[in-house]
């Protein structure tokens, strides 16, 4: 059986918008060929019409990005992040490796099979946004990838259970983003604070100036505090997508943070 990592894009997701988009499209047909004051008709239909065009602009969208991320589909766009990120990674002999917000398990994964000398420990909340992610599903994926060196927990991402300077690699793809009320240099910081001196961290996230602040002075401010190598890479110029395809998927300002501690 092959892994299933699923897709960011959920088939109910769609299911509903399509849904919606039929029954608004339905509801203002019924409205114009309904006997009534024709003001009342007016705001009725032109309402209803206006929720057709936004649901079903929502579902084109959704289609869309669906598409692109698939990892059974043409473009397989979250492969190749993950995969582009995993090359990044390196774990010495015996080590320790992070995942944070591991969800399906296919980052962990993948890092896991670029170092098999190592182990991978990957961690998620698992939440209600993306209930067909969780614990099971990662490790059925690693066994149907034949790989034994993973394990995954629940885990925080804010206040991760682990001391300081416990792995020798860390890394995430497209998770603090999606945490709101914290503040995302915060979050890394949490990351970073449970990885080992001299050893490495790759994070692929949004990292927009809007979400992360200013990323050129926090890149200073590691090499400030000691670290031996800090990058921060744009993927949105072709190295994971173009622009376009950033700015369409919503996905501008994706950038890796690389480096060794």
């Amino acid at each position: 059986m092959s892994a299933n990592y699923k897709n960011w894009v959920p088939n109910g997701m769609i299911k509903g918008l399509t849904a919606g988009t039929v029954v608004l499209g339905a509801g203002t047909a019924a409205l114009l060929c309904t006997k009534m004051n024709p003001a009342l008709k007016t705001v009725l239909a032109g309402t209803a019409g206006a929720g057709t065009l936004v649901f079903g602009a929502m579902t084109a969208w959704s289609v869309y990005a669906h598409d692109k991320f698939s990892y059974d589909g043409k473009r397989q766009l979250s492969r190749e992040i993950v995969e582009g990120t995993a090359k990044y990674f390196t774990l010495p002999e015996g080590g320790i490796g992070l995942d944070v917000g591991c969800g399906s398990g296919a980052l962990t994964i993948a890092c896991a099979k670029r170092n098999p000398h190592g182990r991978m420990i990957g961690i998620d909340r698992w939440g209600k946004e993306y209930a067909s992610f969780s614990q099971k599903l990662c490790e059925e994926n690693s066994d149907s990838e034949g790989v034994a060196n993973t394990e995954f927990h629940q885990g925080d991402a804010c206040k991760l259970d682990f001391p300081d300077e416990y792995f020798d690699a860390v890394t995430s793809n497209y998770v603090y983003h999606n945490i709101t009320g914290v503040n995302k240099q915060s979050l890394l910081r949490e990351t970073l604070r449970v990885l080992k001196k001299g050893g490495t961290f790759a994070i692929h996230d949004i990292m927009s100036e809007s979400r992360y602040g200013n990323m050129r002075q926090f890149v200073d401010e590691l090499y400030d505090e000691g670290y031996e190598a800090v990058e921060l890479i744009d993927t949105t110029n072709g190295m994971f997508m173009t622009k376009g395809e950033a700015k369409i998927l919503g996905l501008s300002g994706s950038s890796l943070l690389v480096g060794k501690k």
